[in-house]
């Protein structure tokens, strides 16, 4: 008897590690199609499309400015930067972390950026680190913030 409960005990668990390794490894797949769908809106200057990514509280850090909290102002600051720049940039994602409704990612991004008022191009590259949270069974961008690499 003691050997049925302890083989039941042994399975109960390789199937508890091996759905929580499924969940995990979904999560990063849902997130690193997250990030590179943040990277299309960016890159099309879509401020609705990149603030529907965020969470209704999310929080953008971006260098060199005010911090915006919650859509409105996350979607203004977006505004004021897809009214004034291009973008075209690629991001090479370095981690990602699950646990549980909550996950992070380091991620790099280079390219460049057309400033419209004067058509000239300039070279950008960023470090990045997000902070996710699963609300309603779908990842958002809750905390994102990046600086300059060089």
């Amino acid at each position: 008897m003691k050997k049925v409960v302890f083989a039941f005990a042994l399975i109960t668990a390789g199937l508890f590690i091996s759905t929580a390794a499924n969940a995990q490894s979904n999560g990063k797949a849902a997130i690193e199609k997250l990030i590179f769908a943040y990277r299309d809106a960016l890159n099309a200057s879509d401020a609705a499309k990149v603030v529907s990514l965020y969470t209704t509280d999310g929080v953008l850090l971006a260098n060199a400015a005010p911090t915006a909290v919650g859509t409105e102002q996350v979607k203004g600051t977006y505004q004021y930067v897809f009214d004034n720049f291009k973008y075209n940039l690629d991001f090479t994602i370095g981690e990602i972390v699950v646990n549980g409704n909550y996950a992070f990612a380091r991620s790099t991004s280079k390219g460049s950026f057309v400033i419209k008022e004067s058509g000239q191009t300039v070279p950008d590259e960023n470090r990045e680190l997000f902070v996710f949270e699963k609300v309603k069974g779908e990842w958002k961008i809750a905390r994102y913030m990046y600086n300059k690499a060089k």
